[in-house]
């Protein structure tokens, strides 16, 4: 339906970001700052809010929501873990989203899961591994145009990915995961322990610039970590492109392409390393994704 009005959001530990289409057109785009941590009742009352104020400008009815979560979500629809707002942990959330859309076909994802959706579109390949380095390691992949594993079968975690049997502990529980080692708190930290001071993110880039031996060590860490987790996807699903976005990565341009020389060096006869790049839609990729799930939904 040309008219038919679709709505992506994207629910982030801090704000949440909506957008509203119309055919290709974007018709509202809208954002919002959580309130004082208490309740998830409390968000849900201030989501319910901004959501209300949404319908108000629309002037007419959502046929489809798509929606991006970070968390995670067990069988039964209920967030079994979300570091950033554990009040959420236990809610169900098929139902509270449903009950904000009585209106509208919903659905929800993985916010990584979403974002490698968008930048497929965005790049035009059908086959393709997207992972967002920032405060975690999200990620997704797409095969012949499709989610892998695809909706209800769970999210494609990349970041819980052990590519270290000893390596640093995760918030999951685990020790070695790719987001403990090589996300964008976790760079900074051990650049700290390397530089023996602290080391915040605008450190690291002076430090990059001016070639300071504890920030490419730090960096080098975090590279050669992701080229792994990259490897060992491309041996079992062969993507064509990697795309590796994020705020982190955005912010330190050198990332890209020295992941891709290590991923080069892990490419063994007869298998070349897939090429990779930056991601094409930046912080907007799992915004454009819940949008792109809302017409999957309800087209």
């Amino acid at each position: 339906m040309e008219n038919a009005l679709h709505l992506g959001v994207d629910i982030g530990g801090t704000k949440v970001a909506f957008r509203v289409e119309a055919g290709v057109r974007c018709v509202d785009e809208s954002s919002f700052a959580w309130g004082p941590r208490h309740s998830a009742a409390q968000d849900l009352a201030q989501l319910a809010g901004h959501v209300a104020g949404l319908r108000s400008r629309l002037g007419a009815p959502l046929r489809a929501v798509g929606v991006a979560m970070p968390g995670t979500v067990g069988p039964d629809g209920r967030i079994t873990a979300w570091p950033s707002r554990p009040e959420w942990n236990g809610l169900a959330l098929d139902a509270s989203l449903r009950a904000l859309f009585p209106e509208a076909a919903v659905a929800w994802a993985d916010d990584g899961d979403l974002g490698a959706l968008a930048e497929a579109h965005a790049s035009g390949c059908e086959d393709l591994l997207y992972l967002g380095v920032g405060t975690g390691i999200g990620g997704g992949l797409v095969l012949r145009g499709a989610l892998c594993p695809g909706l209800g079968r769970g999210s494609f975690e990349i970041g819980h990915v052990i590519v270290d049997m000893g390596g640093a502990h995760c918030v999951c529980g685990r020790r070695g995961c790719l987001q403990a080692i090589a996300s964008g708190p976790a760079t900074l930290r051990r650049a700290a322990e390397l530089r023996g001071a602290p080391a915040s993110f605008e450190d690291v880039r002076r430090g990059l610039d001016g070639e300071e031996p504890w920030a490419v060590t730090a960096l080098e860490r975090t590279s050669r970590a992701l080229a792994a987790a990259v490897s060992g996807v491309q041996e079992l699903v062969q993507p064509k492109l990697v795309l590796i976005g994020g705020g982190f990565a955005a912010g330190i341009p050198g990332l890209v392409g020295t992941v891709s020389g290590h991923l080069a060096e892990l490419a063994r006869p007869g298998r070349p390393a897939p090429p990779v790049e930056p991601a094409a839609l930046g912080g907007l990729s799992s915004l454009r994704g819940a949008v792109s799930l809302a017409r999957l939904v309800a087209p």
